[in-house]
């Protein structure tokens, strides 16, 4: 992408990737066999401002996804507001907003306030915080429905990148499917850096397929990224999470 020169610019820049990535879903989903509308498209604005998440919405994007908490609950009330009356036409719902990071337990309260699903589950503890503070959020009127629970499931076994073995799904599924404040949606997996995706996506393919007997009701699959989106929805993925290739190369900033 090349750098916008005011505001009206960034809108037609985003606008235009927003529909380019939709394209290649479409192509990916054709490719497969299956409809366009059968998986979900997340625009990933970690590090970028509310005014970019503001014009996606404008544009058509019903979800976004950020990775960091601190960045992500200021951003989804700007965000809100901005759509809510900045001037530039028409009020636009805000769009429903996906924790796509890693998360530590003592971020659950607020993630419960803005999140609409949380796609990085990878413990028992996490589980129970997240459907605490889910419960608390529903109690205070912060939010109206379930959280949405993606558990991470590793499937390079890096435990510095998150994400549970395949062997310990089953149990953190029943931990969350026991709570009446989150909701189990599925699985979540990032392939990893050091093997091509679609070995990693197939075997991805075969944990769901073993996870999905027991539960059903889990069926989504949340894979693939800007550079591997085709290969994960050839694999089944339900959802896809794409930052660079939307919002354009990420800004510098501080640690």
């Amino acid at each position: 992408m090349t750098a916008p020169t005011g505001p009206a610019d960034r809108a037609a820049e985003l606008a235009g990737a927003l529909t380019a990535t939709r394209e290649r879903i479409a192509r990916a989903c054709a490719a497969s066999g299956r409809a366009p509308d059968s998986v979900a498209l997340i625009a990933v604005t970690k590090y970028f401002p509310a005014s970019d998440a503001a014009m996606l919405a404008r544009a058509g994007a019903t979800d976004l996804g950020e990775s960091r908490e601190q960045e992500a609950g200021p951003k989804a009330a700007d965000c809100a507001r901005l759509l809510a009356g900045d001037g530039e036409g028409d009020a636009v719902a805000a769009p429903r907003w996906h924790m796509v990071g890693r998360l530590q337990r003592n971020k659950a309260r607020a993630v419960a306030r803005w999140a609409h699903a949380v796609h990085s589950v990878d413990s028992v503890r996490l589980a129970h915080a997240l459907a605490r503070a889910a419960a608390s959020a529903l109690d205070a009127g912060e939010r109206t429905s379930p959280l949405e629970v993606y558990l991470q499931v590793s499937i390079d076994g890096d435990p510095a990148r998150g994400g549970v073995p395949a062997a310990g799904l089953d149990e953190l599924a029943d931990q969350v499917a026991a709570a009446e404040s989150v909701r189990l949606a599925g699985l979540m997996a990032v392939a990893p850096r050091q093997a091509g995706p679609d070995a990693a996506f197939a075997r991805l393919a075969g944990i769901r397929e073993s996870f999905t007997t027991r539960h059903p009701q889990a069926a989504g699959l949340s894979a693939g990224m800007s550079s591997d989106l085709e290969s994960a929805i050839a694999h089944g993925s339900t959802c896809v999470r794409v930052g660079t290739a939307i919002m354009g190369a990420r800004p510098i900033v501080s640690p």
